[in-house]
């Protein structure tokens, strides 16, 4: 695990923050928050970045095709630092302030390593902080990375992990990233 303060330069955090928590940026109603089947009262406000699009039918000859936002080059600044060889998926999400600190299940973001098993290793899970709040990243060992904005905490893909929601600011905005690289 390695974690990264002050991953972006001044100039560039601000301009990405200033998108990401401006009035203007397209947040998506999540009824979820780790698996879509869960059962429960938390939800999440989400923005789909980059999703790799697998074909579902064997019968389809042409190459699954991305699924790119329309504010992708927002990212530009951190995907030039990470410097990423093939990219499954970017999400940010937004929860929102709660009473007490809530705890997420604990989970993996590429849930099927089939896909992946020959270079398992080289997929890696970063988590850009994008604002300053009392929430956290915890992971199953018991290490907890606090939201610190332009923090960046990159991981193996095969970590466990869960977030939380924040008490003391509207919201807590991270941006997940999930990457090949060597």
């Amino acid at each position: 695990m390695k974690i990264e303060d002050n991953f972006l330069e001044p100039r560039k955090f601000n301009a990405l923050q200033n998108v990401m928590l401006g009035d203007n940026f397209p947040w998506f109603y999540n009824s979820t928050v780790v698996h879509k089947d869960e059962i429960s009262d938390k939800f999440q406000f989400i923005h789909g970045f980059y999703i790799h699009n697998v074909s579902q039918s064997s019968h389809t000859t042409s190459a699954p095709q991305a699924v790119i936002s329309t504010e992708f080059e927002t990212l530009k600044p951190i995907l030039e630092i990470i410097n990423p060889i093939s990219l499954w998926r970017i999400k940010a999400n937004l929860l929102t302030r709660t009473s007490s600190i809530n705890e997420q299940t604990f989970h993996i973001d590429i849930d099927d390593f089939r896909i992946f098993s020959e270079n398992l290793n080289h997929w890696r899970t970063a988590i850009f902080y994008v604002n300053t709040n009392n929430g956290y990243t915890e992971f199953e060992d018991g290490v907890k990375v606090e939201s610190v904005a332009n923090r960046l905490v990159s991981f193996p893909t095969q970590l466990k992990h869960r977030g939380t929601s924040c008490t003391d600011e509207k919201t807590r905005v991270v941006i997940n990233f999930n990457y090949y690289t060597i």
